[in-house]
């Protein structure tokens, strides 16, 4: 009975999720986690990213990633090492399938 109930109520919940910066990847580490606030907006649109105010008179030095810029979206089903998520997907549908309770998908309970 417990292993059904457990399997009920995962479908109405959402997947394990944390925000990440899509433009932080590396391959080593994985994508870095930044505050879930970043992602409230729902989408992975670009709203997230801060708007430049520069000239464009810089030196043209440095590791061409801005600490100020993020694109953050949220990451579904991953593997979470410190401040970096790895190895999941950027799709909740998918994140809902590899749960194996094939909560998105249609078919019947069984009798």
């Amino acid at each position: 009975m417990g292993v059904l109930a457990a399997a009920l109520t995962s479908c109405g919940s959402d997947p394990d999720r944390r925000c990440v910066d899509r433009d932080s990847y590396d391959a080593f580490l994985g994508y870095k986690i930044v505050g879930d606030k970043n992602c409230k907006s729902g989408s992975s649109s670009s709203k997230g990213r801060k708007a430049g105010t520069g000239t464009g008179t810089g030196t043209g030095y440095g590791t061409g990633k801005s600490s100020s810029r993020t694109d953050p979206t949220w990451y579904y089903d991953s593997e979470v090492d410190g401040r970096y998520a790895d190895h999941g997907t950027f799709s909740r549908s998918e994140a809902v399938d590899r749960d194996g309770f094939g909560c998105s998908g249609s078919g019947s309970g069984g009798g």
